[in-house]
């Protein structure tokens, strides 16, 4: 990772989140998508719980201790991967820190397929991490959104 050394990626199950790691990375969700964007949605879903869900947490060290500043979550959906719920707290943003998350996705999933919907502006972005949008644009939550896919990786 490119970021800072006080800047530390943690991976980890719902049952492996510090418990207070855990309350931060759900706070940020609902400060970005509920109240800056305006998304009334169910934000808490069950899937986090799940065995094969995986949170990727990015902490920063703010010299009173480590703060989450980012977060996203993979997905067993079956045959493919699913990542979502990407988020960056607004500290954060314009740093390059986006990256470091999604490097430590993609690592994680490996050569299966690999889903998403991005939020209509970040295409590009997910499409330098090999994702290409596969199918017509839809609104959610008021926010317009391609479905996009990485598709399956063959081994070396």
């Amino acid at each position: 990772m490119s970021a800072s050394p006080s800047v530390r990626l943690l991976t980890a199950t719902f049952d492996e989140l510090p418990a207070r790691t855990a309350y931060d990375v759900w706070r940020l969700r609902q400060q970005v998508f509920v109240v800056e964007q305006d998304c009334a949605y169910p934000d808490l879903d069950g899937r986090d719980l799940e065995d094969t869900t995986r949170h990727v947490v990015l902490l920063e060290d703010d010299g009173a201790g480590e703060v989450v500043i980012g977060t996203l979550r993979i997905l067993d959906d079956g045959g493919w991967a699913r990542v979502g719920r990407v988020v960056l707290a607004a500290s954060a943003r314009g740093r390059g820190l986006a990256g470091p998350m999604m490097y430590e996705a993609m690592a994680w999933c490996g050569e299966r397929e690999v889903r998403l919907d991005a939020q209509t502006p970040l295409a590009a972005f997910y499409g330098g991490y090999g994702f290409e949008v596969s199918g017509p644009e839809f609104v959610e939550d008021g926010i317009n959104h391609v479905p996009m896919s990485r598709a399956p990786r063959a081994r070396p």
